[in-house]
């Protein structure tokens, strides 16, 4: 396998754990909330995980072991959702932490790849659909804080 697949296993895996840091600690915070924090991150998680998959085939995997070691990855997000119910255990300031801290992750992803990805050879109408699918994005954060 090349550099590339290690690197994408090794990020993929910190993805996935700040997804369960995520889905542990809204459900901390309430059922509805981790509920949709979950379907959220599922909804997110297909396109980015089969993105992985073609990766780790380009890489020199076959198709089965590029599966297994993606199964493998998932398992951070297991590592991360017991953080998050561990750290409701070592009390009230260690659970403060983890909501603004997998925030910030998702922030940092956004502008760091997401943002200039964009950007790139984008028209005057892709611009438009752009800053519509952020606003979007945007209402629908609202939506879901309101309700």
């Amino acid at each position: 396998m090349e550099v590339s697949g290690y690197l994408n296993l090794a990020a993929d895996v910190a993805h996935n754990f700040t997804d369960g840091l995520a889905i542990g600690a809204s459900f901390l915070a309430g059922t509805g909330l981790g509920m949709v924090t979950a379907v959220t991150v599922l909804l997110h998680e297909l396109p980015h995980e089969v993105g992985d998959f073609a990766i780790l085939v380009q890489s020199g995997c076959s198709k089965r072991k590029a599966m297994r070691l993606q199964l493998v990855t998932a398992l951070g997000a297991v590592a991360g959702a017991a953080c998050s119910l561990l750290a409701e255990r070592a009390g009230e300031a260690a659970m403060l932490g983890v909501l603004p801290f997998t925030a910030g992750g998702f922030i940092y992803v956004g502008t760091v790849s997401v943002i200039p990805e964009l950007l790139r050879d984008a028209g005057p109408f892709q611009s438009l659909l752009q800053v519509l699918g952020l606003l979007a994005g945007v209402a629908m954060m609202v939506a879901i804080a309101h309700y």
